[in-house]
């Protein structure tokens, strides 16, 4: 794997598709030893999204990190990995916040989240395409 020394470089991405995968693992058992019981059902049901999409998200940054590590510089995997990385900060980010500390205003910034991962996936498949 060539490691240019990019800003997210594949094994940049690689490390932080870990990072995430274990926070994801981490937020998921808090929830269900921790948060459940304190939280009604209906705003339950918003953290667990907020963990699938964290999960689901940072899996495929592993996967782009082992794609990205096989192609040479490609300014459209390292869009691609911005955009997921950006994506499980705004999305899961605000719906955990939401969800632990009540800030409904936060629900406004979350569909912005949702853009970047369709972006991210868009700009993966772009990537794969221009290879």
């Amino acid at each position: 794997m060539k490691d240019n020394g990019a800003l997210l470089s594949p094994k940049i991405i690689l490390i932080s598709g870990a990072v995430f995968m274990a926070l994801a693992v981490a937020f998921g058992a808090f929830g269900a030893h921790i948060v459940q019981d304190a939280l009604t059902p209906d705003r339950f049901k918003v953290y667990e999204t907020a963990v699938q999409y964290h999960f689901y998200h940072a899996l495929g940054l592993l996967i782009l990190g082992a794609v990205a590590a096989n192609y040479e510089d490609s300014k459209w995997l390292t869009r691609s990995a911005f955009c997921l990385i950006a994506g499980i900060f705004i999305f899961s980010g605000s719906l955990y916040i939401l969800t632990l500390t009540d800030t409904a205003w936060l629900g406004m910034i979350t569909p912005i989240g949702g853009f970047l991962f369709i972006l991210g996936w868009i700009f993966f498949a772009i990537g794969v395409i221009r290879k």
